[in-house]
């Protein structure tokens, strides 16, 4: 998959090492430095969050940060925007349900 070389709020991406992290259990690789979404997307991850109410998908929409679809939890927190986020070694990402990590829709 090809990686987004330009971005409009945080300018030219320069590629770093190849780092580990986990998303959901699963170890996947990322480039350091690079949108936690843009590594989600090159390892074929589309879905983010699901809402609140009626549980539908979301994903990367505006890549910009203003949106919320997606939010994720990042090392135990909620609601990070990954779009903004840059990707460090050893990240844990997880699937939010809600307004947080439980697959309940309830929230922490």
């Amino acid at each position: 998959m090809s990686r987004i070389e330009e971005h409009p709020i945080l300018g030219t991406i320069e590629k770093g090492r190849m780092v580990t992290f986990t998303y959901d259990g699963k170890e996947m690789t990322g480039y350091e430095g690079e949108p936690i979404a843009v590594a989600l997307k090159d390892n074929g991850v589309m879905i983010h969050r699901y809402t609140t109410k009626e549980h539908k998908p979301r994903g990367l929409f505006c890549a910009i940060g203003r949106c919320t679809d997606c939010v994720m939890v990042v090392n135990g927190k909620p609601n990070i925007r990954t779009c903004v986020t840059n990707l460090e070694e050893g990240m844990v990402v997880e699937t939010q349900y809600g307004r947080g990590a439980k697959a309940d829709g309830k929230g922490c």
